[in-house]
């Protein structure tokens, strides 16, 4: 597992039924190539983001595969529409098989 590795979400607290909102999401994550090596020769393993889904009370609304190229800390926005309250489920996957996950709720009324 990474060390250091904080994902961040912002979702609006509330909306009416049927609007649709922008979502942004960051990670804090550092990403080795794999390539590289530490002080000692030792190469440094392999931890990159690839993939990165998103579901709202259980439907999926988003999922994207990351190719290895992508930045460090990587961010990401995007729409979703919003037909009732609920919360959103934020899952990133690492190459060296963590997932790191964040929850938000939003009120629809």
């Amino acid at each position: 597992m990474a060390k250091g590795v904080k994902p961040r979400v912002k979702v609006p607290k509330s909306a009416a039924a049927g609007d649709v909102i922008t979502i942004k999401t960051l990670i804090n994550h550092k990403m080795e190539s794999g390539q590289r090596k530490d002080k000692q020769g030792n190469r440094i393993p392999r931890s990159i983001i690839h993939r990165f889904n998103c579901d709202f009370n259980g439907q999926n609304v988003i999922d994207i595969t990351l190719e290895p190229a992508i930045s460090t800390n990587p961010y990401i926005q995007f729409k979703a529409k919003v037909p009732e309250s609920g919360e959103f489920v934020f899952t990133w996957y690492d190459d060296d098989g963590s997932v790191y996950e964040a929850r938000k709720s939003i009120t629809v009324g």
